[in-house]
């Protein structure tokens, strides 16, 4: 296996990773650069897009007919690393979630009208968007099939009832991709459908309150009481909602890994940094063999982390839904990310459990790692039902050849 990136992703990689050191990273530690909910101030985010735009680091996983650099998964993987070792960096590129993922599935499946109408606006950084699929209970978490929100066709429109919550950037969002019942199928059940959030028959019950910083536009809880949508904004067609995202959710799965490593490296950073001034009983904290054990652990299981996200983003590249190397990266990454954050505190001791660093911000933010897009449990069992089909195969190198 080949691990060598290209000459143009490594340029990519070099003047992401000098512009976050320049722009983006100083801002961490000044007060005034936050929002009330612990993520960059929207007009300071706005002033770093410009130069973002300006110097050709806009948009990496779009295509340059959608107004991007047409990088592949893998490409992006490293790309994506160097943005997040700062917690502003993916916002700045018009890589953070869920914009990034809504992006990606609109480009891949969306027809020439719905992508100017649905994608661009996106894409040039105009307005962002949320992706509404999870239900409280009873409706549909992990397993869509128990979605209850019910799209009903009315002549040449469906109307929509239901509740959806954790509905990641909702407050700041305009476009909206929904996943809704349009029958009792238990295959062909689902639709997706796109509206804007000028549009009447719905409302944000509440912005949901987390133990970590959110994403711009928080977590909500929505309501919908009639919303009407056209037919004409359907993604794929009636009864398609389930592979619309299954096309969405591999990709946006995988950037997520991509990111968490950059935060876990992060981590890693200010625990060494510590490690190599601080003495304590006449020894420096990195002459010391626990720590080193510690750091040592840390690094190994962050370069498996990111193999298992080189191998995902190479099936995904190869156009396969690559659900079983997903499902690894994301249950092992995630993992890697709360470690990395906790060891990086137990280092740093109170300067790390303080707001001095921003470990204790990325231990918080860290914990919804195990859960978003799929809790751990629910990958572990994707990946024992491919273990029962597949047997030893499981564990099968693709041969050349044969895709």
């Amino acid at each position: 296996m080949d691990f060598t990136i290209s000459a143009r992703v490594e340029d990519f990689r070099q003047r992401i990773a000098a512009f976050v050191e320049r722009e983006v990273l100083p801002l961490e530690a000044d007060p005034s650069s936050y929002d009330a909910h612990e993520n960059i101030a929207l007009p300071l985010l706005e002033e770093l897009r410009d130069k973002a735009r300006a110097q050709g680091l806009w948009n990496l996983q779009l295509s340059a007919a959608s107004g991007g650099q047409g990088l592949d998964k893998r490409g992006m993987a490293v790309c994506y690393e160097a943005m997040n070792r700062s917690i502003f960096g993916p916002a700045v590129f018009n890589s953070a979630a869920p914009d990034d993922g809504n992006m990606m599935v609109l480009e891949k499946i969306g027809m020439p009208e719905q992508k100017e109408k649905w994608l661009m606006p996106i894409a040039r950084g105009e307005v962002r968007s949320a992706f509404v699929m999870t239900e409280p209970h009873p409706g549909g978490g992990s397993d869509p099939q128990m979605i209850q929100t019910r799209a009903t066709k009315r002549g040449d429109r469906y109307v929509v009832h239901g509740t959806k919550w954790f509905i990641t950037g909702a407050e700041e969002a305009e476009h909206f991709i929904l996943i809704a019942r349009t029958s009792d199928d238990p295959r062909h059940g689902l639709s997706a459908f796109l509206y804007h959030k000028n549009q009447p028959g719905w409302r944000i019950k509440r912005r949901i309150p987390i133990m970590g910083p959110e994403e711009h536009g928080g977590h909500c809880e929505i309501e919908f009481d009639g919303l009407e949508i056209p037919v004409s904004e359907i993604l794929l067609g009636e009864g398609k909602g389930m592979r619309v995202t299954q096309t969405r959710l591999g990709p946006a799965r995988l950037t997520h890994c991509m990111r968490w490593l950059g935060l876990a490296k992060r981590c890693t950073e200010i625990a060494r940094d510590y490690a190599e001034k601080r003495e304590g009983f006449g020894i420096r904290l990195a002459n010391r063999e626990s720590i080193q054990l510690m750091l040592g652990d840390l690094a190994m299981q962050i370069e498996i982390g990111r193999l298992l996200v080189q191998k995902a983003a190479y099936a995904l590249d190869m156009g396969e839904y690559a659900r079983k190397e997903v499902s690894m990266a994301k249950v092992h990454v995630a993992d890697v990310l709360h470690k990395a954050a906790d060891t990086g505190i137990q280092i740093n001791g109170a300067r790390g459990y303080s707001k001095d660093t921003v470990l204790e911000w990325i231990y918080r933010y860290a914990r919804q790692a195990r859960l978003v897009d799929g809790a751990d449990e629910v990958h572990k069992m994707v990946l024992n039902r491919n273990l029962s089909e597949e047997g030893n195969e499981f564990w099968r190198w693709p041969v050349e050849g044969e895709r």
